[in-house]
């Protein structure tokens, strides 16, 4: 017997704590050759952040959203709250790595992870993608079009609706007007818009033109979740973009473009269900996470929690739709 051994008898077993192994998301196996995925869920790194219009460095995201999800990779998944334990057995999740970004080159990068995205979802496979500025919610909504009526919730400080900057048009100011000129794009809600400095008064009006529901916050907070997706149709296909800055600055200072007023986490987490229960997702990227603004880490833990719920709420999702069907 060991001289460090307890004077009591115990069974020795492999704890896994959140401070050892290596440093895929939620410790999930590694898928290193795509023509080879086979999953449900892939997560995707894409470390771009080039076209960064404030504070540069959400190229880190990944690699610190990676990081803070080792905590989450160690307990159970029963909720008090909700007396539902999350159950993500029968579901296949994997870490595919990042995206190959070319440091100055951002077409390149862009087309880089339109390609590595349309793979994912050639394979059948919900890419949950990390970012990276929001520029590279273009690209990976290019590679949905196999999908159609895709519908998109965002959660955001901004509109993100910019024509284009100097002749740029798929910069981290654009992706939801971009995707808005996308066939396979249908409706949209915008959530969390707020603050003077979005975007210009005719951007908002040609987003109102195209169908889209914007609201702030303090709007949601007033009408109720369920009133702000009141407009989203029920039963079609889903896909969420989620700018960290659509949380408070309070609590998400890690942001290329903090903003105060903004949601907190319960709140977000309560929209990503609504979602999942609304309709059938696809895919979600989360972005604007920067690490080198919060040394303390904790943007980066609430952006790996919120991936980590929506997914549990999307698998509960289809496994009460299989029960019941």
């Amino acid at each position: 017997m060991s001289k460090y051994a307890r004077k009591s008898d115990y069974n020795r077993v492999k704890l896994d704590m959140p401070f050892t192994g290596i440093t895929s998301f939620r410790k999930y196996p590694i898928c290193k050759d795509l023509d080879n995925l086979d999953a449900d869920f892939a997560i995707v790194g894409v470390p771009n952040d080039m076209t960064t219009a404030w504070r540069s460095g959400a190229r880190m995201g990944p690699r610190s959203i990676r990081e803070q999800s080792s905590l989450y990779a160690f307990g159970a998944g029963y909720d008090h709250e909700k007396g539902i334990t999350y159950d993500n057995s029968g579901y296949k999740i994997v870490d595919c790595g990042d995206v190959s970004i070319i440091n100055g080159d951002v077409e390149q990068s862009h087309e880089n992870t339109e390609e590595f995205i349309r793979t994912i979802v050639d394979k059948g496979t919900i890419p949950v993608v990390l970012g990276g500025d929001h520029s590279i919610t273009s690209p990976v909504a290019f590679a949905l079009e196999k999908h159609e009526k895709v519908n998109v919730v965002q959660i955001d400080a901004h509109l993100d609706w910019l024509k284009d900057a100097s002749g740029q048009r798929f910069t981290l100011s654009s992706p939801m007007r971009r995707m808005s000129e996308m066939g396979h794009i249908n409706q949209m809600a915008q959530l969390g818009i707020r603050g003077v400095g979005s975007s210009q008064e005719e951007d908002f009006a040609e987003a109102r033109e195209y169908g889209s529901t914007i609201l702030s916050p303090r709007q949601v907070r007033k009408i109720g979740i369920e009133q702000a997706l009141a407009n989203m149709p029920d039963g079609e296909k889903y896909y969420v973009t989620l700018d960290i800055d659509g949380l408070d600055a309070s609590i998400a200072p890690g942001a290329g473009s903090p903003s105060p007023g903004g949601f907190y986490y319960e709140e977000v987490s309560d929209i990503l269900e609504a979602v999942a229960k609304k309709g059938d997702v696809i895919g979600f990227d989360l972005v604007e996470v920067n690490p080198l603004y919060d040394p303390s880490g904790v943007t980066s833990q609430i952006a790996a929690r919120l991936i980590i719920d929506f997914i549990n709420f999307i698998i509960h999702e289809k496994k009460l739709k299989a029960a019941g069907s």
